[in-house]
């Protein structure tokens, strides 16, 4: 076997599951199409760095190193980077982040430890109280200053209107065209600085 995986469910409510994986040989492998944004850290020659990855539409073939080892962050639909936009890193257009030291890499102009299996749910909630993962913030944003429907399923990375849909009411409360039109004050619009 080229790869070994195993993974466990995360307490997280922006994370599906938690993965690692470690090759004992090199070979080809096949990565499935998926539909989930996701964190992949790999450690392989001494070397330790993190990528961002998008939804996949198709299967593809790739190389494993061997002797690396790999964790994985798989996020909920819904979840996602307000800069890095999962459509964006779609059909493996990764991104690699910078180091900032041998342990940490930069996101966002601050630098992170790169998490581990055990303390990965740690890593997902200290992003989200910086305001580094979400989507339907963005989205109900961008509502309320009157972007219509379509170009907000678009520039925010949802599949769909029924996918912004179940999004914001599920986390909102309301939908779509209820954000956009509602004169009521929504609790989290102003607690965080307002997006570049």
């Amino acid at each position: 076997m080229v790869l070994a995986f195993e993974d466990r469910p995360s307490d997280s409510p922006f994370v599906e599951k938690i993965w690692r994986s470690h090759s004992d040989r090199g070979g080809p492998f096949v990565s499935i199409a998926q539909s989930h944004f996701e964190m992949a850290v790999t450690r392989h020659q001494g070397r330790t760095f993190i990528t961002l990855r998008g939804p996949e539409t198709q299967a593809t073939r790739g190389d494993c190193p061997p002797d690396g080892e790999w964790l994985g962050i798989r996020f909920r639909l819904g979840t996602f980077m307000p800069r890095l936009i999962p459509g964006e890193l779609r059909d493996r257009n990764d991104v690699t982040l910078p180091d900032a030291t041998r342990r940490s890499f930069w996101l966002n102009g601050s630098a992170c430890d790169y998490p581990d299996f055990e303390n990965a749910d740690t890593f997902v909630d200290r992003l989200a109280r910086k305001g580094l993962i979400e989507r339907a913030r963005r989205a109900t944003l961008l509502l309320r200053d009157g972007v219509p429907i379509l170009d907000v399923v678009h520039a925010v990375g949802y599949y769909d209107q029924a996918h912004l849909t179940r999004s914001l009411r599920h986390r909102i409360g309301l939908t779509p065209l209820a954000v956009s039109r509602t004169a009521e004050q929504l609790s989290f619009l102003y607690k965080t600085p307002p997006w570049p």
